[in-house]
């Protein structure tokens, strides 16, 4: 059976500008925003639409950022009718106020406290994140395993975007060594990204237990269609193991080749990337070409 789903990005797809062609040509996008500058005590608006890369690069301000711009983009959409939503990482906020399970407002407190929180995490542990390419999955996972045991640093796999394509989270010096151990087995590139921090990774405990709090005190409510959440790429409708589910999400690994591939299962052979840029757009083609795939950004 054919289904639409939709799809909604993470950090990384931030841009300078983001946001501004849906705030001058949307009379409702331009409210959304407004509301959202209230809420956050900062004009979010000024960085999204005239501020560096740099700028937008912090972590308080990404978040906040790339969830403000999919939601404006997903209520310029004429009557969508999701069959099934995803978001990767910080996207799946924006898939749970698109599936009715927040509200606009919940969920963009929750973000923001979501982004502060990682960004004093990071600053106590210092860590980092690095993309492997073209090595086999079950032999990146048991290279972090034995690191792990033999130096007692973190190092694990926490991005499963596509088949060849892994992201590891730790500690600085877990990272560096996977790297080289990495291309030793063969990987073709391990290299070291420009984030933040070790995301998805025991690295963000401190932020998960504020986080969890936050959660545990905001309302969910029963979504219109199922979410396939990241810590285990499935279907869920149940308010408590959603909210589960994205309690466990900062320190557990984004299954995204893995909820796609579901998805697809499922039913699910058209899918709209729905905010800034075309990262999950290109994810999606290289987990399955013969499903169609197009974005709305605004």
């Amino acid at each position: 059976m054919n289904q639409h789903a939709y799809i909604f990005p993470g950090q990384a797809s931030q841009f300078p500008g983001m946001g501004k062609n849906l705030y001058d040509s949307h009379d409702k996008a331009k409210a959304l925003f407004e509301q959202a500058n209230e809420l956050l005590g900062f004009r979010i608006t000024d960085i999204m639409f005239a501020g560096t890369e740099e700028e937008l690069k912090q972590t308080d301000v990404t978040q906040p950022a790339v969830f403000l711009h999919s939601i404006a983009a997903w209520n310029s959409i004429e009557n969508p009718h999701p069959a099934m939503v995803a978001g990767h990482s910080l996207g799946e906020f924006s898939a749970l106020v698109a599936n009715g399970c927040l509200t606009f407002e919940d969920a963009l407190k929750l973000v923001s406290l979501r982004a502060s929180a990682m960004q004093k995490a990071c600053e106590q542990n210092p860590s980092t994140m690095a993309a492997v390419l073209a090595l086999d999955e079950k032999k990146v996972e048991e290279i972090c395993l034995a690191i792990q045991n033999e130096t007692g640093e973190i190092v694990v796999p926490a991005n499963y975007n596509c088949p060849g394509q892994l992201v590891i989270s730790g500690s600085l010096k877990g990272i560096e060594i996977a790297c080289e151990k990495m291309k030793a087995a063969g990987a073709k590139r391990a290299l070291i990204l420009q984030v933040g921090g070790g995301f998805h990774s025991p690295c963000m405990a401190p932020a998960q237990v504020e986080l969890s709090k936050a959660i545990h005190e905001t309302h969910f409510k029963t979504p219109l269609c199922p979410i396939y959440q990241n810590v285990n790429a499935l279907p869920v409708t149940d308010p408590s193991i959603i909210r589960q589910n994205l309690e466990n999400q900062l320190t557990a690994a984004v299954r995204w080749s893995q909820t796609i591939s579901n998805m697809i299962q499922d039913g699910a052979d058209h899918f709209t990337e729905v905010g800034p840029g075309k990262v999950l757009q290109g994810l999606v083609n290289k987990i399955d070409k013969t499903v169609m795939t197009d974005g709305v950004q605004g």
